[in-house]
């Protein structure tokens, strides 16, 4: 599958290439491009056990399973933006003051939510 703005390549795993990433994910973030009209940079996507760790993230991540992503950001009106476009596409984000994560995991966990690191 191919999309305008991304490529499965940015959402590889930055240690090892492991690249798991959910298309769905890919399609939705597309969609927001669409509507926000600017580049959105790719912090992590998929990740190997051993980036997930060095990362300080939870054993339960959904980087883990290619379900999640974080978009970097670092200003508040570009942050304020993306957070209304992303809550069209999706139910759970997590605001940083470097990123926005965003994911698509299941119904094990918590659906709507925001929450910030």
């Amino acid at each position: 599958m191919t999309w305008n703005n991304f490529s499965r390549e940015e959402f590889a795993c930055k240690c090892c290439g492991a690249n798991e990433i959910k298309d769905e994910l890919i399609d939705r973030l597309q969609v927001v491009r669409g509507m926000y009209g600017k580049p959105m940079r790719i912090n992590s996507g998929h990740r190997c056990s051993k980036s997930n760790a060095a990362a300080g993230s939870s054993s339960t991540s959904s980087h883990l399973i290619g379900e999640a992503a974080d978009i970097g950001c670092t200003n508040s009106n570009a942050r304020d933006a993306l957070v209304g476009f992303l809550r069209t596409k999706f139910s759970r984000m997590g605001i940083h003051r470097q990123f926005i994560h965003v994911d698509i995991s299941d119904d094990t966990k918590a659906s709507p939510v925001l929450w910030v690191y």
